[in-house]
């Protein structure tokens, strides 16, 4: 198989799963439900986010529009660097990296452009797909979807600490989804291989 074709199956792959979980989530919690995977330490915890990945939020319906455009703009940016470099028969290592990050930020963009016009809201109940009175929201202007939840330590800060004292400690924090998780190990992958990925690259 060639590099091309496992990019290919790659984004696939990756997509599947990631709507497949979005939606199965969507349709079958409300906001800020919460399942267990494993035990106190994992669980699928479902919130709706307007902005990047984990969580992160950017203020406003303007706000939205612009940082929806920027991932457009971003995908086609991503996408014409993957097929320079499966042309140019780079490492494989960095092409399914590239491809990985791709494929995430599709998966998040498909929630921002259709999402609020496929979708009603999951505030009360799990959420309608189609519903006959329409989508919470327009084009560009869906939430994303956000489920993964691994507050790995969830303790307090000692009374000694010279902040927070006494305050909650949770670490991982972040929601996130498996597109996220792809950007991150693409980014992650490159950073810490970069010499391999890029030794023969020019």
């Amino acid at each position: 198989m060639s590099s091309g074709k496992k990019a290919i199956l790659l984004i696939i792959i990756i997509l599947i799963l990631d709507q497949t979980l979005k939606i199965w989530v969507k349709t079958h919690m409300v906001i800020g439900e919460d399942i267990p995977l494993t035990g106190k330490w994992g669980m699928l915890h479902f919130i709706e986010n307007n902005g990047m990945a984990f969580g992160m939020e950017m203020g406003g319906k303007a706000g939205k529009l612009i940082l929806s455009i920027f991932r457009i703009f971003a995908i086609f940016a991503i996408a014409w660097f993957l097929n320079s470099i499966i042309r140019k028969k780079a490492y494989l290592g960095l092409i399914l990296a590239v491809s990985a990050i791709l494929a995430g930020a599709i998966g998040n963009i498909i929630d921002c452009a259709f999402y609020g016009m496929i979708f009603s809201e999951s505030f009360h109940e799990p959420a309608i797909m189609f519903p006959p009175g329409g989508g919470y929201s327009s084009f560009l202007h869906g939430r994303v979807v956000d489920m993964l939840y691994f507050p790995v330590i969830n303790t307090q800060w000692p009374a000694w600490s010279p902040f927070r004292a006494g305050e909650s400690l949770i670490f991982f924090r972040p929601v996130f989804n498996i597109a996220d998780s792809a950007i991150t190990c693409g980014v992650f992958a490159i950073l810490l291989f970069q010499k391999k990925m890029f030794k023969d690259f020019d």
